[in-house]
């Protein structure tokens, strides 16, 4: 193969990362008519934004490897991670943590925990009054359903909510501002102390947590590796259910039609789907080229590095019509926000069984009338991760 048999790659050296923090969907519509397969500068990396492409790159690992040496998260994360490894070695870690998601385990102990904790954090809401629901439910919801999943339940939920964004941030610092490593770096002394603790006590009194498992495994995996696990859940396993709650909210409160919907015929499951679909809470992620390919013809050679935008795959007009709207009653089908392939978010089924199931009706259930005062005070944000920053609503 040759790079002569093929057209040239289009640049696009005007795309800036503040632009895709701020409003990535304008971009990646016109990337998917004009340019799908485009080299960014600003990135590093070669965009890919239609959810064919994206499919094909996130399933074909051998030729794609999720080792992308221009990470920022190795950095962050301060370590090589599960999440940039393949075959038997990234199945080695990702099925330590196994058992604690197992079917039986969500059924018979996370569902009665979290259920007991939306309770919690749902009847502290002040009724008659405007709260914002990122700091006063998503938030702490998230952070304290994942400390018992995990086995970390000393951690505050602050502890938990501030250690996720600084790895989340760092892990996207793209720009490599050195102020983001400080932060994770702090974050990073901080898990490993309390990490420290907690082992002895799932050593001692072994429970269903994710810990648990991996420290009590008959062939444990290394205690650096189990630690990074462990970080990688708290950087995905606040972020994912937060946002994806946040979103769906906003989503219902500006569609009354589907609210009521939502509220008379159960239909949270859809509502659930459509709302990760609509504004995916991980937006993108790199891969590694291990030999010289090509994608929709444009040649892309050994050692480059391109980047699935999973966000745009969901709005690629080939699946879904008008994308851009907010609708659970469209035709179902497939969606990528939660990847797929062999790196498919662990977390899924949960974050699924937390929002969908346990919280959404507990929370209309209590406050049937919930209304958005301010649709337009609403700003959602991110590249690598996104969701609201604030939901301010009434709770009637």
């Amino acid at each position: 193969m040759t790079s002569t048999t093929f057209p040239a790659l289009p640049v696009d050296d005007q795309i800036t990362i503040a632009q895709l923090t701020e409003n990535p969907y304008v971009i990646y519509k016109r990337l998917r008519a004009e340019a799908p397969v485009l080299r960014v500068p600003s990135i590093n990396r070669i965009l890919l934004t239609k959810a064919e492409d994206t499919k094909h790159v996130k399933e074909k690992w051998e030729l794609f490897s999720s080792d992308d040496p221009r990470t920022p998260m190795a950095r962050a994360f301060q370590a090589h991670t599960l999440m940039r490894k393949d075959g038997d070695e990234h199945k080695r870690e990702r099925n330590a943590m196994a058992p604690a998601f197992a079917p039986r385990n969500i059924n018979g102990c996370w569902q009665e925990i979290y259920t007991k904790v939306a309770e919690d954090y749902v009847g502290r809401l002040p009724r008659g009054e405007t709260v914002d629901l990122f700091a006063a439910l998503a938030a702490p919801f998230a952070a304290r359903c994942l400390t018992h999943l995990l086995g970390i339940p000393e951690a505050s939920d602050k502890e938990m909510i501030q250690w996720s964004q600084a790895l989340i941030d760092g892990a996207g610092n793209f720009g490599n501002a050195p102020k983001l490593y400080e932060i994770s770096d702090k974050a990073n002394i901080e898990m490993d102390a309390l990490f420290d603790t907690c082992v002895e006590r799932v050593k001692a009194e072994p429970d269903q947590s994710a810990l648990s498992a991996m420290i009590n495994a008959e062939n444990p995996i290394e205690k650096s590796q189990i630690y990074s696990n462990i970080k990688i859940a708290i950087g995905g396993g606040i972020n994912e259910p937060r946002d994806a709650l946040l979103t769906i909210l906003y989503g219902l409160l500006t569609n009354p039609d589907q609210l009521e919907a939502c509220k008379s015929e159960s239909l949270w499951t859809a509502a659930f789907e459509e709302g990760v679909r609509w504004v995916a809470p991980i937006q993108a992620s790199s891969r590694l080229v291990m030999e010289d390919t090509e994608i929709r013809g444009h040649a892309i050679a050994k050692g480059e590095v391109v980047m699935t935008a999973q966000a745009s795959a969901c709005h690629d007009e080939d699946l879904y019509d008008t994308p851009e709207v907010f609708d659970i009653f469209r035709p179902k089908a497939p969606h990528q926000a939660f990847g797929i392939g062999p790196h498919f978010c662990q977390g899924t089924h949960i974050a699924r069984r937390m929002v969908a199931q346990i919280v959404l009706p507990m929370l209309f259930d209590r406050f049937p009338d919930i209304s958005l005062p301010d649709p337009k005070a609403v700003k959602f944000w991110g590249f690598g991760f996104r969701g609201p920053l604030s939901l301010p609503v009434t709770i009637n």
